[in-house]
């Protein structure tokens, strides 16, 4: 008996002295899951279109609001956004531009959000270009009754909402309104930043928002015009079919590669990535350098060490972090290289203006833009396929430099060349010549279809019809 009583006093010592279950951080009973009922009013908010101390509005991320309450607005419209050089596309919008604001949070905080159906508001000196419609937000950070908060509005009405932030993460917000798909596709959505409670367990030197979208572009068949350009619109069956046009970041063709984000050597660089889709997949890669840490999600407990390229599905996010070991030029990149060619690709770089002729993976822009489709999209195609070969007027490469080569040679000729570039060496002098004359190294067979060498074409064209010099590619960053 005294055993056994010295045994359970022995058992009750041992078990007072040890040291107290970590606390849980995702715990229900910390939780905010009974939010206020929203607000649905027919006031109109006739002040900015976005509204907040915790809002982004570039690549650059704000450092995080301490205010335990962000008031954040983000207004609707529908507006004109020019997707790459010579595109102008009829977007619709959070906070007037694509994508959306940044909101940067942590976990705890409570948004306090309000939106105003705009979309009825003409543009200046153009009037509606897209018909106004309903609208609404769906914050995959919150935890709500979508039947309550994420109700779509009417033109004029507004609607508010509060919620708390339970998880920490990089979440999507998007509209919610049926069909979701041409909502997203149009340009409504952005990024929601929620730190943990105690913060990030690194240090960064620099922090950039990096949103991956598609986008599905046709010129307007009513022929409508923007600045004597071309309006593009939706395309409703490349949409469908998940044949985007334009894969992009932070919503333009190259957008960082004309202005490149800034880092110095020994850097520590932290990138939010998140995409949108609608619908395709994105291999986000950082060529020279490797991500250091990955948090999946965009939550530190979910951390990978030493990956080259993180896979992100529709509405996937992760946090990269990477160190910047020399001078140079980071190239942000899509290594889905499809996409990529599309214009997902951006630098991080060490040098105000960036030297274009040594990055290879990048598309360089060109200082001259054409605004007839076929010349537009056959400019885009010549910069991602090209230009590692070729030049416009500035001098040969590997092949010969391309200025004039519509008045050198007729569509004929060239439409075979671009089809079956193998089969032309075989039977045609002036082809042979050329392999001669460029080292024998054969232009390789690209699989063009006939649109496809048709829009080549009309950029050629289009740039021979143009002054001497005023076409040719410009260091990135200009």
């Amino acid at each position: 008996m005294k055993i056994r009583t010295a045994l359970l006093v022995v058992t009750f010592l041992s078990a007072c002295e040890r040291p107290s279950a970590p606390l849980d951080a995702y715990a229900v009973a910390n939780m905010d899951l009974k939010p206020a009922a929203a607000k649905i009013s027919p006031e109109r908010h006739k002040g900015a279109f976005a509204e907040g101390a915790s809002l982004s509005t570039g690549a650059e991320l704000k450092p995080l609001d301490p205010a335990p309450v962000k008031t954040v607005r983000l207004d609707t419209t529908h507006k004109i956004i020019e997707i790459a050089p010579g595109v102008k596309y009829s977007a619709w919008t959070f906070g007037d531009q694509v994508p959306g604001p940044t909101v940067r949070a942590r976990v705890g905080d409570r948004i306090r959000f309000s939106m105003t159906n705009r979309s009825d508001e003409p543009l200046p000196a153009l009037g509606l270009t897209a018909a106004p419609m309903m609208h609404s937000m769906d914050f995959h950070a919150a935890m709500v009754s979508p039947q309550d908060k994420y109700r779509s509005i009417a033109p004029g009405q507004t609607i508010e909402f509060e919620f708390t932030l339970n998880y920490p993460g990089v979440f999507m917000y998007h509209c919610g309104t049926p069909m979701i798909l041409e909502h997203i596709a149009s340009g409504m959505y952005g990024a929601v930043i929620v730190e943990p409670r105690g913060g990030y367990p690194t240090k960064a030197d620099r922090e950039y928002v990096v949103v991956q979208s598609e986008f599905y572009a046709k010129p307007d068949p009513g022929r409508q015009k923007i600045e004597g350009a071309p309006l593009y619109v939706l395309d409703g069956e490349r949409l469908r079919a998940a044949q985007p046009t334009h894969t992009v970041f932070n919503g333009a063709h190259n957008g960082m590669v004309r202005n490149p984000l800034p880092a110095r050597p020994g850097e520590r660089v932290r990138m939010y990535v998140l995409n949108v889709g609608p619908s395709k997949t994105s291999s986000f890669h950082v060529v020279g350098t490797i991500f250091d840490r990955v948090w999946l999600e965009g939550n530190p407990d979910n951390q990978f060490r030493g990956m080259q390229t993180v896979l992100l599905g529709s509405s996937n996010s992760a946090i990269v972090e990477y160190l910047i070991p020399e001078e140079g030029s980071y190239i942000m990149v899509d290594h889905h290289f499809a996409n990529a060619s599309q214009g997902a690709i951006g630098l991080v770089s060490t040098a105000a203006k960036p030297p274009a002729k040594d990055l290879e993976h990048h598309n360089m822009p060109a200082s001259a833009t054409p605004t007839e489709p076929d010349a537009v999209a056959g400019k885009l195609a010549f910069e991602s396929k090209c230009l590692a070969c070729h030049s416009i007027g500035e001098g040969r490469k590997l092949g010969p430099d391309l200025a004039g080569v519509s008045k050198r040679r007729d569509r004929a000729w060239l439409g075979r060349w671009l089809k079956e570039p193998e089969k032309m060496l075989q039977s045609d002098a002036a082809a042979q010549a050329l392999l001669k004359e460029y080292n024998n190294v054969p232009m390789p067979n690209q699989s063009l279809g006939d649109a496809e060498i048709r829009q080549y074409l009309r950029y050629f064209e289009w740039v021979d019809a143009q002054p001497a010099g005023s076409v040719k590619p410009a260091a990135a960053g200009h």
